[in-house]
C-alpha cells in the first residue's frame, strides 16, 4: 500500500457509503442545509443523489467534506 492511500481518509469509502452514513447521522434535511442541492432538498433519495454527485465534482467535494467533518464528531 502506498503512502497516498494511507493518508487519504476516503480510501476504500464509496460515495454510496458516504451518503448512507450521512443520511443515518444527519438526515436529508440537515444535509440539504449544509449542501444546498436539489437532490437533497426535493424528493431526496440515495439513487438520485448518487447520479447527480457522480456527474458534479463540486457537489461531490462538498459532500465528501461534510462527511469528513461530521465523521470527526461521531
Amino acid at each position: 500500500m502506498n503512502n497516498q492511500q494511507i493518508k487519504d481518509p476516503l480510501h476504500a469509502v464509496t460515495l454510496e457509503m458516504i451518503l448512507n452514513d450521512l443520511v443515518a447521522h444527519c438526515g436529508w434535511e440537515e444535509m440539504g442545509k449544509s449542501v444546498d442541492i436539489r437532490c437533497f432538498n426535493s424528493n431526496p433519495s440515495v439513487k438520485s443523489s448518487l447520479k447527480f454527485l457522480r456527474k458534479t465534482p463540486w457537489a461531490r467535494k462538498k459532500v465528501e467534506d461534510l462527511y469528513l467533518s461530521t465523521k470527526r464528531e461521531w
